[in-house]
């Protein structure tokens, strides 16, 4: 009803809606990182403990404790300062306390998954698609920024978006399972080979597994037919980017550049575009 008859309040919901899901986003690009490594060097103290000696209890820290706080002094961020967007530009991008800048990147995040949810909510009515298209609109969103900050695609949230997108399409929410499941082990294998295929010739590492596993869950999304647009998507993606940020000056050449973002970006241009793109292509080679 609300869709049908009062769209511009429907979407504007949804926009506000989606700025509270870039702000949890913003914790999960900054935390999960940190929470896998406190979680890996504590399995290995674990592991690697002398005697009866337990290993050092540490605070707890997840994306829930301790608080969100100023990272120069300590200042512990108030709710009104922690509304979206707005507080930022209240603040004028500065703590309260220290007066220390607070990076644009926070309000970016909330901006580009309100716009993105909106778009996505332009394309698919309201109903299971929908909300699929949204989850996966807002963790490509923060595996897009994990990997440019941390060079890694956490499986924690690549692999569940593999199984949801499976479990999707046993009702044929975006494409047949057939295609789904074909799609989940040709986007693993592609990347897999060409992984292999570069290191025997070069004896160097060109990607990380993380992609493979990336590109297999966008296959059990939208099938194994989008992933030469993908693929051919990502590299266009990644080529005009990474000749900006060259000339930009804010990448040394020197410097691993991350593939997964760029197959983040190519996979939800796919979702909403994916079909027309292929058309018009094919058109161009009639």
């Amino acid at each position: 009803m609300l869709y049908s008859q009062y769209a511009w309040l429907y979407f504007f919901l949804l926009g506000l809606f989606s700025l509270l899901v870039g702000s949890f986003l913003n914790v999960l690009i900054h935390r999960l990182p940190i929470m896998l490594e406190r979680s890996w060097r504590q399995e290995y103290q674990d592991y690697f403990a002398e005697g009866d000696n337990p290993p050092a209890q540490t605070e707890p820290y997840n994306l829930f404790l301790p608080r969100s706080a100023c990272p120069h002094c300590g200042h512990q961020i108030t709710a009104l300062e922690n509304i979206p967007l707005l507080s930022w530009l209240f603040l004028k991008g500065r703590c309260s306390s220290c007066q220390h800048p607070i990076s644009a990147r926070y309000p970016l995040v909330e901006l580009l998954c309100a716009l993105a949810s909106v778009t996505v909510a332009f394309y698919y009515p309201p109903g299971w698609a929908l909300a699929g298209a949204l989850l996966l609109t807002w963790i490509l969103l923060a595996l897009t920024f994990i990997d440019f900050d941390k060079l890694l695609l956490p499986d924690q949230l690549t692999l569940p978006l593999l199984w949801v997108g499976l479990l999707l399409n046993l009702s044929h929410q975006f494409v047949p399972l057939a295609d789904a499941v074909i799609g989940a082990i040709a986007g693993y294998m592609v990347l897999w080979s060409i992984y292999w295929a570069f290191k025997l010739l070069t004896g160097k590492e060109g990607m990380g597994y993380g992609d493979f596993k990336l590109l297999a869950a966008l296959g059990a999304w939208l099938g194994w037919q989008s992933l030469p647009l993908i693929l051919i998507l990502s590299s266009c993606v990644g080529a005009i980017l990474g000749i900006t940020l060259v000339v930009m000056r804010r990448h040394q050449q020197s410097k691993p550049m991350p593939f997964g973002p760029y197959l983040a970006i190519a996979g939800w241009i796919a979702l909403l575009w994916g079909e027309q793109l292929t058309n018009w292509y094919l058109g161009l080679l009639s």
